[in-house]
């Protein structure tokens, strides 16, 4: 019962975060990047909280689900002051429940992800000022759920000694915010309304699972991650959908994998702090890269960064000769 309880809680929350916080708001207030401007501050606000408050994680996760249950039934006429507050409470629940990955076996992990992309992508097409039912429903999962969650401490996720840069980190979560908010403004290339629902979830799926089973080097995982990353761009620019339906999911995955195993280790102060980069400022600049229609100059960005990845992995290399 406490395993199924921790897939769903990180599921359903994973699902509501996607669902309401990222796409339902943006697209019902029509990408007004000053009306929906509270709603990051607040997650900010939240990250720092989630940490500074003095009780339990559990009794944390309780009360912060329990806000986002109380916003969730006015959505989607949400003022300033309630997206303020949402913000907040998904904002402090993105470190608490990273911090509870720590309970999770490869296997939980696995099932949480397959369950929240499929559904995710299921429900993208749902119209996002009629996602209430949604948003209230997977709140009470994820509250009820996190009731039953073992409040014992363990450390079975881990399954590599890597650890990644929050710089690359920032960079994939900056280049997947940008493709992702492009996609699904634009509708001649819009893969979730296009047909391709059923590549999209099993190449999720496929994606989850190499991320576990593919044993490479850290450098080699980078590069694979950034190549997969170059390619759904490419694909993106020639609107070759179908492909880009096979490619983008596949890296989505492989790389929210890799980030978690690496953010996992951190305590939760830490993992408060790296949340209002990874999931704060990242997403938000690639949100304003979309709608400011820029997605065409993010090519230049990414050779920049690319130049310094591999800069920096060939000064490691010398310095520490045996460093993977």
């Amino acid at each position: 019962m406490q395993k199924l309880a921790l897939v769903f809680f990180i599921a359903f929350e994973l699902c509501y975060y996607l669902l309401i916080a990222q796409t339902g708001i943006v697209e019902h207030l029509a990408s007004n990047i000053f009306v929906i401007a509270p709603l990051p501050i607040g997650g900010v606000i939240g990250s720092i909280l989630s940490f500074y408050i003095k009780t339990s994680n559990k009794n944390k996760i309780f009360s912060f689900l329990l806000l986002q249950l109380a916003v969730s039934f006015f959505y989607p006429n949400l003022n300033a002051l309630l997206l303020f507050i949402l913000g907040i409470s998904v904002g402090a629940l993105a470190p608490l429940l990273i911090n509870e990955l720590k309970k999770a076996s490869n296997i939980q992990l696995g099932f949480a992800l397959a369950i929240s992309y499929a559904l995710g992508t299921f429900l993208f097409t749902y119209e996002a000022s009629q996602r209430g039912s949604i948003a209230i429903a997977f709140t009470i999962i994820a509250l009820l759920s996190s009731l039953f969650i073992n409040q014992k401490e363990h450390k079975d996720l881990i399954s590599n000694n890597y650890s990644y840069s929050l710089f690359v980190m920032v960079l994939w979560i900056f280049l997947d915010s940008t493709l992702f908010e492009t996609l699904s403004r634009d509708l001649s290339t819009s893969i979730w309304r296009d047909g391709f629902t059923l590549e999209i979830i099993v190449f999720h799926l496929i994606g989850v699972v190499s991320a576990f089973y593919i044993k490479m080097e850290k450098t080699q995982k980078e590069l694979l991650i950034l190549t997969l990353f170059a390619l759904s761009y490419l694909f993106y620019f020639l609107h070759e959908g179908f492909i880009l339906s096979l490619v983008y999911p596949f890296v989505i995955s492989l790389y929210n994998v890799v980030i978690l195993q690496t953010i996992v280790k951190k305590d939760l102060k830490t993992l408060g702090i790296y949340m209002v980069f990874i999931g704060w400022a990242a997403s938000g600049a690639g949100l304003f890269v979309a709608l400011e229609n820029l997605t065409y100059f993010v090519p230049v960005i990414f050779l920049v960064c690319l130049i310094k990845i591999l800069t920096t992995q060939q000064t490691q290399k010398k310095e520490l000769p045996w460093l993977n």
